[in-house]
């Protein structure tokens, strides 16, 4: 066994991954408050070929520097949108017919091993803040709540781990259908 050299990667140039076909995934990020964490949303939405992010309420916008720190140029690809009301965007991605889901733990969520994929359709996924979450006024208007079962003492995970765990779950699910 070798590890591959960088140029046996096969990566896309930037214009190659806005050319891509895209993965039907949005990530809508809420009042994020660290520059590095969405960053790393940043960097895991390239590398599944999401479609968009918004970056929405306090959440920072590219260019930033400490954003760059972990995106590593993924502000570059994934196209992106600042919007300053979360509702409005879920509300409007609704009416567009994408299924919109928070990403958060609330009564009747669905655990995300549960939750099942449908052909043709787009997902969007909703992530609150570092602290409090996402918010309930938010969560009341997704289609649903999807949950990272969790067995230990602590029972909430980094912003940007739930992105890459939630990310890749539903990237395999969607990919097998």
């Amino acid at each position: 066994m070798r590890k591959l050299e960088n140029s046996e990667l096969d990566r896309k140039s930037i214009e190659d991954f806005k050319q891509a076909e895209k993965t039907p995934i949005i990530i809508i990020l809420d009042d994020i408050r660290s520059l590095h964490n969405i960053g790393s949303v940043f960097r895991t939405s390239d590398a599944f070929l999401i479609e968009k992010i918004y970056l929405c309420g306090i959440t920072a916008t590219p260019p930033n520097k400490e954003i760059h720190k972990t995106a590593l140029g993924a502000t570059e690809t994934v196209t992106w949108e600042h919007h300053k009301n979360v509702i409005e965007v879920i509300e409007n991605l609704k009416k567009e017919g994408t299924s919109v889901y928070a990403i958060e733990q609330v009564e009747n969520a669905i655990f995300l091993n549960d939750f099942k994929a449908e052909k043709n359709k787009k997902y969007a996924l909703v992530f609150g803040n570092e602290v409090f979450g996402v918010s309930q006024e938010a969560i009341k208007i997704c289609h649903g709540t999807i949950e990272i079962p969790q067995l230990g003492t602590k029972h909430s995970l980094n912003i940007s781990v739930s992105t890459g765990i939630v990310v890749w779950d539903l990237f395999q699910k969607i990919k097998n259908l």
